[in-house]
């Protein structure tokens, strides 16, 4: 167990100088119509802190969103994100969010961070939370330890094409010219269609992997919320109408977040998922979007590590803090993306790996 390492909120008299005291309010974005036109211009804002992220949380498994604001008078000057997740089989508890790679703590203004966090503890301490868990946050905690590190992979995007061809890695140019010759075709999409065939690779992925795949409602969310509004995008690669490699991608007007990839194992030889990447980043940049996260990604994988850095990203750290409001202390976690359950799942018949992840998700954000 760790110490939190959380200051305490300011004191209460100050001298009549100072600016006033922040107050905090607690504000569920989708019923609150300016919220997108407030996180719009900070720098910060992913697609993960927006409306429509909360929608798809919220809709497919019933998380309660509870956004924190800290307020200078009337002006907004810090917001943190959090779901309440209700489980019977996991418990209760705040996540900053689910499902989400990372998700930054937003500053609007010079206000410190600590007595939004003070206040988020407040909360959950009244709402019999377990815990609360940050993705991300390291201001918020000071010198602590974090509970968890994951890596963290940005590419900068441009429309010079072939400057960004050139600051890839040897083996990704030539996988991307085999896929070229191979006469594979890329479609890029919004629809519903397109975010079903996609589904239908992401199952045997996540079953080649050993993991139980989202259900199709998550999918659903996502096309509904962000495919059908253009903040998104299916990018799928096709050899004679079938298609082998397909990614969704998220963004808003300036950053992009590679956040689902999938392929056919019978056509891997094809590099069609090197096509993918490489379609996008071009469609990408071209839209005026400057820069591409590409999820974290487990510190023990160096696998994918390697291929994420063959693209030419920069490499980053992103800390998790989980601190348990019964211990009053941040705690160790550990990575839990693979072990002997990734066999089990693997096993598994799709009817049944499909059914796992319809009931586990819920409980497992």
């Amino acid at each position: 167990m760790l110490s939190s390492g959380v200051p305490r909120a300011e004191k209460s008299s100050l001298p009549p100088d100072k600016p006033p005291l922040p107050s905090f309010r607690q504000e569920n974005p989708i019923v609150s119509a300016d919220w997108d036109g407030r996180i719009s211009n900070e720098p910060a804002a992913s697609v993960f802190h927006s409306a429509a992220w909360a929608k798809v949380l919220s809709g497919t498994y019933g998380f309660t969103p509870i956004y924190f604001t800290a307020l200078r008078g009337s002006e907004p000057v810090s917001a943190i994100p959090v779901m309440e997740v209700e489980s019977w089989l996991t418990g209760r508890r705040g996540v900053s969010l689910p499902f989400t790679d990372e998700c930054e703590p937003l500053d609007f203004g010079d206000l410190p961070r600590a007595g939004l966090l003070e206040e988020i503890l407040r909360v959950g301490r009244s709402r019999k939370w377990k815990y609360v868990e940050f993705r991300g946050g390291k201001k918020l905690f000071n010198d602590a330890p974090p509970s968890l590190i994951f890596l963290g992979h940005k590419l900068k995007l441009s429309a010079d094409t072939d400057s960004l061809f050139n600051q890839f890695g040897s083996a990704v140019r030539r996988a991307i010219r085999k896929a070229e010759k191979a006469g594979l075709t890329v479609e890029f999409s919004q629809t519903l269609e397109a975010t079903r065939d996609y589904y239908s690779l992401h199952c045997k992925t996540r079953q080649e992997h050993g993991l139980p795949p989202q259900p199709f409602q998550f999918f659903r969310h996502i096309h509904a919320h962000i495919l059908a509004r253009g903040m998104g995008v299916v990018v799928s690669a096709r050899l004679r109408g079938r298609t082998v490699a397909s990614a969704l991608f998220f963004h808003n007007r300036s950053e992009a977040i590679y956040k689902f990839g999938a392929s056919d194992d019978a056509a891997l030889e094809l590099r069609a998922n090197n096509l993918v990447m490489w379609e996008a980043i071009k469609w990408l940049g071209c839209k005026g979007i400057k820069l591409l996260r590409l999820g974290r990604t487990s510190a023990g994988n160096e696998g994918l590590r390697r291929y994420k850095l063959g693209w030419g990203t920069e490499e980053y750290a992103i800390n998790y803090y989980k601190y348990d409001l019964r211990k009053n202390a941040l705690v160790l976690e550990k990575d839990a993306a693979a072990g002997w359950h990734n066999k089990v799942f693997h096993s598994l018949p799709m009817f049944l790996l499909r059914w796992t992840g319809s009931v586990l998700y819920k409980h497992s954000a």
